[in-house]
């Protein structure tokens, strides 16, 4: 049963703002259904009062009905057709579609998203929907990511495009898009938490039981996780080895003594397995940490700081800020804990 205690801060007297899940089949399920689920429970919360969101799935195929990659067949509440005649004012678009549909993507759904852009607030892709937006123009000279195996396509697809593959999502403006599969979740509760407040979306992500709303900036997957599959024994030891000093002064210098090998080699290997530099890698290892700590429980700037290396606590937020966009302490706002 769903919990609909209305959080304080939902925001009284909004209009209704309607949203299209728009539809470009075979569609990824949970691309769909996850944001939908989203909103749907923000209307929930909002019992006895107008609902703030009229929430409609469009299909740009020839009919409602929506295939799915899965084999699950979904229901939508329009075609884009229907959609096109009407024209009824958008205050959100979010447009999904599933990893077989990018090699031949819609034409009549990318021009009507090319066209009806300019009247909506906010226009939003879901992992491999980037691709959609890409084609349709809107994501020339943005910063923009999308499931991380499928930037690189992205990227060489779309020159234009300023393809991060790190973040879960990205604002660029109005234009919002997101990585891959459950990362539309937390880009539809960042949408929430705009229109109706923090506690709201938070609200939602308890109900929705995910122990943490993940802000945009948060990475698809941790850089140790990806030092696990380095083809370099030596540098694999090394990443060991920082995980395990990030209290020490972690300099490059230091990290090719270690390693022991001169700077420039150690440069060229990150770089060639990680993609990354020693003092990037080194950051997103401590930030990581810290994040950990802070869904933990510790709120201790001070501790943090000493732990994990930084010599100060505003040094410390300051990388925190600049990788997360929000500070520590939203951060760990952000962690729920379920008594």
């Amino acid at each position: 049963m769903r919990n609909r205690t209305k959080p304080k801060d939902l925001r009284a007297g909004m209009s209704t703002k309607r949203v299209v899940i728009l539809g470009l089949p075979p569609v990824d399920a949970l691309d769909v259904i996850g944001p939908a689920e989203v909103f749907a429970f923000a209307n929930e919360l909002q019992a006895g009062q107008p609902a703030p969101y009229d929430l409609q799935l469009v299909s740009a195929g020839a009919d409602v009905f929506m295939d799915s990659e899965s084999g699950i067949g979904l229901r939508g509440h329009r075609t884009l057709e229907q959609e096109r005649r009407e024209n009824k004012p958008i205050d959100t678009l979010m447009v999904a579609t599933g990893f077989q549909p990018i090699e031949q993507l819609h034409p009549a759904a990318i021009a009507w998203i090319s066209t009806r852009a300019a009247t909506i607030r906010r226009v939003c892709s879901i992992c491999v929907g980037a691709f959609a937006l890409a084609d349709a123009g809107l994501l020339d000279g943005r910063r923009a990511t999308t499931h991380w195996a499928m930037a690189p396509r992205l990227a060489e697809r779309y020159p234009l495009v300023q393809v991060d593959p790190a973040p879960i999502w990205v604002k660029d403006d109005n234009v919002y898009t997101s990585a891959g599969i459950s990362s539309g979740i937390d880009l539809a509760l960042a949408l929430v938490g705009e229109d109706l407040g923090n506690s709201v979306a938070l609200e939602i992500a308890k109900n929705l039981v995910l122990f943490l709303r993940r802000p945009g900036g948060q990475a698809q997957f941790s850089a140790s996780l990806r030092s696990q599959h380095v083809a370099d024994s030596k540098l694999a030891k090394l990443c060991l080895w920082i995980s395990e000093h990030l209290d020490s002064d972690l300099t490059v210098e230091m990290l090719a003594d270690q390693m022991a090998t001169s700077v420039r080699t150690l440069i060229r290997t990150f770089e060639r397995e990680l993609r990354t530099t020693p003092a990037k890698y080194v950051e997103d290892v401590r930030l990581e940490a810290i994040c950990r700590a802070l869904e933990l429980g510790e709120r201790s700037m001070e501790t943090l700081a000493r732990r994990f290396g930084y010599r100060s606590v505003d040094v410390l937020r300051k990388a925190f800020v600049r990788r997360f966009e929000i500070s520590p302490r939203e951060y760990a706002e952000r962690f729920l804990v379920v008594t």
